[in-house]
């Protein structure tokens, strides 16, 4: 399934980093005060959608059941909807992908850019503060997992693209850092953060709910928010992104007690297991149920901090030449190939396993991630939600695969096997242990990297648990027992599913490219919604002259 140089950003960005100094000003008792977008809530108002939780929970709990009872039967069943949905969707997928990212930048740069979201005159938190709660659900939705592990598996076996490239060669460490960046770069973000967000922080300027439903609100009007279509919309997406975030619990937890038991000689045994993520549960529910103002946007920031002290580590350990190089050398060839890396069709069995997974995968999270950002970039202008979601982000992201990548490839040069190895016989999960081990202060390094495991999957699982708690309340803020329910029933989840071994979390995160069909529906309409929605904020705030009324209607209106 989640920093920096950023790029240049002009006119409403500019504004917004400049205005970044009297952020500090606001008190936390007035943040805590500010109402999320939208009319106002009297307190005690908010109201539980309970149909939509029940049939969501419901649904995850009796996949769990299933996957307990025939484990085999399940991972089959949902195998062959994986194969149908990646072969018959996967083309619109990656053509989705692109267009969003097209669009979204359009729009960043356009006049419209200086559009002020959410009716705020500044920012309700800090740069600093907002980028790491944006970075820290994504990043760590898979940034651990698959940092080290994929660069290192596509340098030892060459992605179809790259297939005239020698594998183990300078040449395959810049294709694997590419294809890597091309999964997690620029296409992936701008599905989680920039039209959706647009289009329901502009309805919810109109007193619409922080739903998915409301993202069909300009098509469909005020009715969507009690039609069934609404409803079956909310659970289609809750259930996506439950699956989603339910992955990363389960492979995370088996990640880190594979550390625990190769660093520390501590039993890589279920309970060893089940104790992990009961950890990382609690803190996950402390978290959620203190909120955004204080939990979550407090460990996210710690967990920013902590991610770059583990990259300054691993680069003074590795080799700060080798991935610099491969970090030019791969954005390079990413930005040269940028196009066919996104639409390519050279091999559909290994794209329906890497890229058409991850686009299902992020696709999945954009309605429940653009929740998430809308309820904290209120007083953000336009370009700067866009430049800075994606923009910023990947770019942040794509330095840190390189970091975690490409240490593991200057490693796996030097001691062919040394990451591979372990890579082929356990999985991804191995791949970060062992790049540890091949370190100096391999304890320590292990140790910090663990510790970034368990912050990260926490990170995304507190915002999730929020967002979902959202999609499920129908005014006002999302209860505090609703929050904790989620994060609490995922982490249940993932605590089952691992009985069943990997099969049971992979069979459960595969399906959210099955959810992903409908998923892909709801978010398609922003393609041309979230222009209309920029310009129409843009006539209010004066930043565009009103469309002209055509005379016929004019007319007709002076007869009236």
């Amino acid at each position: 399934m989640p920093s920096t140089p950023a790029p240049a950003a002009s006119g409403g960005a500019a504004e917004a980093d400049a205005q970044d100094g009297q952020e500090g000003a606001t008190s936390e008792g007035a943040a805590k005060a500010a109402e999320p977008p939208g009319k106002p809530t009297p307190p005690g108002a908010r109201r539980t959608d309970l149909p939509v939780v029940a049939v969501s929970g419901g649904l995850l709990a009796a996949f769990v059941v299933v996957a307990l009872v025939t484990p085999g039967g399940t991972g089959t069943v949902v195998t062959k909807l994986f194969d149908a949905a990646a072969r018959w969707f996967g083309p619109l997928w990656q053509v989705l992908l692109l267009a969003f990212f097209v669009v979204a930048v359009a729009l960043a740069f356009s006049r419209y850019g200086r559009v002020r979201l959410g009716g705020f005159g500044r920012p309700e938190y800090r740069r600093f503060q907002w980028i790491a709660m944006i970075m820290s659900t994504l990043l760590a939705g898979g940034g651990v997992f698959f940092a080290a592990g994929e660069p290192v598996q596509h340098f030892a076996e060459t992605p179809p693209y790259y297939e005239g490239v020698e594998a183990g060669s300078n040449a395959a460490r810049d294709s694997a850092l590419a294809q890597s960046f091309a999964h997690w770069g620029f296409l992936a973000w701008a599905v989680l953060g920039t039209l959706g967000t647009i289009v329901l922080m502009r309805a919810a300027e109109k007193g619409m709910p922080l739903r998915p439903r409301t993202l069909l609100y300009p098509l469909v009007g005020e009715r969507i928010v009690h039609s069934r279509l609404g409803k079956a919309v909310d659970v289609v997406c809750i259930i996506a992104v439950v699956a989603g975030t339910v992955g990363p619990i389960g492979f995370l937890g088996l990640q880190v007690s594979y550390g625990l038991s190769h660093v520390f000689g501590i039993p890589n045994s279920y309970p060893v297991q089940l104790g992990i993520i009961v950890l990382l549960t609690v803190v996950a529910v402390t978290s959620v149920i203190t909120g955004i103002h204080r939990g979550i946007q407090i460990l996210s920031r710690f967990n920013l901090w902590l991610a770059g002290l583990t990259m300054v580590v691993l680069l003074a350990l590795g080799s700060v030449g080798f991935v610099l190089d491969g970090f030019l050398a791969g954005f390079g060839e990413y930005a040269r190939d940028f196009v066919p890396l996104a639409l390519g069709r050279e091999d559909q069995g290994w794209l329906g396993t890497w890229t058409i997974f991850y686009f299902g995968w992020f696709l999945g999270y954009g309605p429940l991630m653009s929740i998430f950002v809308a309820r904290i970039s209120r007083g953000r202008t336009l370009r700067d939600l866009v430049c800075s979601t994606a923009l910023l982000s990947p770019v942040a992201t794509m330095v840190w695969f390189s970091v975690f990548g490409g240490t593991g490839i200057f490693l796996e040069q030097k001691n062919p096997g040394a990451i591979s190895g372990p890579l082929e016989a356990v999985g991804m999960d191995a791949a970060v242990v062992a790049m540890a081990d091949n370190l100096p202060l391999s304890t320590a390094v292990a140790a910090m990297v663990l510790l970034l495991t368990l912050t990260f999957v926490v990170t995304t699982t507190d915002s999730m648990s929020y967002s979902i708690a959202t999609a499920g309340t129908e005014s006002g803020e999302p209860s505090v027992a609703v929050r904790a329910f989620w994060a609490l029933l995922m982490g249940a989840a993932a605590a089952v599913l691992i009985v069943v071994g990997d099969g049971g979390i992979t069979a459960l995160q595969s399906f959210i490219v099955v959810t992903a069909v409908p998923v892909a529906f709801v978010m398609l309409p922003t393609l041309w919604t979230a222009p209309r929605m920029a310009r129409e904020m843009a006539e209010e705030q004066g930043i565009a002259a009103p469309k002209a009324t055509p005379p016929a209607e004019t007319a007709a209106n002076s007869g009236s």
